[in-house]
């Protein structure tokens, strides 16, 4: 049987080599599809081919209705085969039959995919712990009942639960999971044909199959009853355990959080039971932040995603391109509202402790405009950028006496060569007289490139290279005190948000020693200004005959 299966693919398959619009022959590929079934890799790869042809052909021939309609079912038969054991085709089949405004998932699929990868993950068994952090209202709960739903119908006689903050919130996710599994506007009937045999608002359960003292789903809050009432072997889905910034403010509220979740919570696990915490971040002490501490960023079989509203380019992560998406400007709107503490928490998912804040924004020291007379120097330094997301960072300092006026900077992770022309642009823009370069693995080479560039454009600028050896931490702290004493920065009315210099404060003023640092590149940077402004402007100790011996 799988022999003539095979056979058979090959055969349609090299016919659609050669006549890729034959719908007739790719509908072929569907009934092999399910006579091969979802558990056989024969099957699953019959079934990509089928959506391979079928999205090409939706594109190319589907102009008129009856043409879409006939590809669209095709692609269909291909969708639904799949919502067994692909994340993706079960959140696209789900809504398959929704009107296009209606749908949450296929608007916002691009932007969900590491979410939809990390609850693969978890599908998969390539997972044990997944933690999601998304601002608010990028779909990250929705996103968390459709996943509830798919484990619901594939696992109808094991049990879940779901947990939040508040009953309000729990009452929300059990009214979510219901209407996927009861309304026929979705399609999860069609999908797993499994009868619901009870379901409780007022407990908050839904059970598929045989009556169970443990139902198949049951959402409780946090500080709800459990013992006794609540198992889960299967998936343990935390939504936004933290109530809001009044709690995440207050440390001893947190621990008393954290043991919560683990008493009350996390012990209602049982055998392979796989685990999501999704949120938005208020703080390095909620749970999410203590799953890292406690975990660490090496285990294979655990992922942290966390993706901000704006990426490093200053854009908006989330522009869906509707009514439901998170534009560009309504994030700069709101960033310039809100104090940047707030603002990196809540919408960049960097949780930073106020009290553990190394830069303060109220304590940087702030210019209008460079002072009349001319600097005493021009200097800069270059923390150069490694590898993968590290941030190149060149500061330029106009010196006057024991004042360092930050007038401008390379903050850039981008494209190699693009930065060393933005440095090399900066360094002869500002007349940079000196500038010291970190000589590791990389800056020895850029050293090297820019000072052959600036040569070559007439540049003055006398560049010298350091290996750094120091611990970067400590380096980082001890260097802090002359940094706010002794550095004047751009006041925020003459900084472009979207800017290298917008992002150089952002990455200073949100470090913390408290915390996990995204990137500690700037307060480095900052450091390596302090020990060369002190190399090169060191006061003369001259020893004198007191007069009074």
């Amino acid at each position: 049987m799988r022999g003539d299966i095979y056979n058979a693919k090959i055969s349609v398959l090299n016919y659609l080599r050669e006549n890729p619009y034959d719908i007739g022959a790719v509908d072929d590929l569907t009934a092999l599809m399910w006579q091969a079934g979802r558990d056989s890799d024969e099957g699953r790869e019959i079934a990509e081919a089928v959506v391979r042809y079928g999205l090409s052909g939706l594109q190319k021939k589907g102009q008129e209705m009856k043409d879409f309609l006939a590809w669209r079912d095709v692609l269909g038969k291909a969708m639904l085969f799949r919502s067994h054991y692909d994340v993706d085709s079960y959140f696209q089949y789900l809504e398959w039959d929704r009107d296009l405004d209606k749908r949450f998932y296929l608007p916002r699929r691009k932007q969900l995919q590491p979410l939809i990868e990390g609850m693969q993950g978890i599908l998969d068994d390539e997972l044990d712990i997944l933690t999601v952090s998304l601002p608010p209202g990028s779909g990250k709960t929705t996103s968390g009942t459709f996943f509830l739903s798919m484990v619901m119908g594939l696992f109808p006689d094991s049990y879940s639960l779901a947990t939040a903050h508040s009953g309000v919130l729990t009452k929300s996710l059990y009214q979510g999971v219901l209407s996927l599994v009861t309304d026929p506007e979705y399609k999860w009937q069609d999908i797993f044909n499994i009868p619901l045999e009870s379901q409780s608002s007022l407990m908050t359960q839904i059970n598929f199959g045989e009556p169970s003292r443990f139902p198949t789903f049951t959402s409780r809050s946090i500080d709800g009853s459990m013992t006794g009432a609540v198992r889960c072997n299967k998936l343990l889905y935390c939504d936004d355990l933290v109530s809001g910034i009044e709690e995440a403010l207050k440390p001893e509220r947190l621990l008393s959080l954290w043991e919560k979740y683990g008493s009350d919570v996390s012990s209602r696990k049982v055998g392979d039971c796989k685990e999501i915490h999704v949120a938005t971040r208020w703080s390095v002490h909620d749970p999410i932040g203590k799953l890292q501490s406690h975990y660490g960023y090496n285990d294979p079989r655990i992922r942290y995603i966390e993706m901000p509203a704006l990426n490093d380019n200053d854009e908006s992560n989330f522009d869906y391109g509707n009514d439901a998406g998170f534009t560009t400007a309504m994030y700069h709107d709101l960033r310039a509202r809100m104090d940047e503490v707030s603002w990196l928490s809540l919408y960049q998912q960097q949780p930073i402790e106020r009290e553990g804040l190394l830069y303060p924004d109220s304590e940087l020291r702030r210019f209008y405009s460079l002072p009349d007379e001319a600097p005493d120097a021009v200097i800069a330094v270059c923390d150069t950028k490694d590898k993968g997301k590290d941030y190149a960072f060149l500061p330029v300092a106009y010196v006057y006496g024991d004042d360092y006026y930050i007038a401008d900077c390379v903050c850039d992770n981008g494209v190699s060569e693009a930065v060393e022309g933005k440095m090399v642009n900066i360094l002869l823009e500002h007349g940079v007289q000196q500038a010291r370069f970190e000589s590791n693995a990389a800056g020895g080479r850029i050293a090297d490139t820019i000072n052959k560039q600036v040569q070559a454009l007439g540049g003055r600028t006398h560049i010298t290279k350091r290996f750094t050896t120091s611990n970067k931490e400590t380096r980082i702290i001890v260097s802090a005190n002359w940094v706010l004493n002794h550095c004047l920065f751009l006041d925020a009315q003459n900084v472009d948000p979207g800017s290298d210099y917008a992002k150089m404060l952002r990455f200073l003023t949100s470090y913390t020693q408290t915390g996990k640092n995204t990137h500690d590149d700037v307060p480095d940077g900052m450091s390596m200004l302090s020990d060369y402004a002190n190399s090169l402007f060191r006061r003369k100790v001259e020893v004198i005959k007191s007069p009074l011996w």
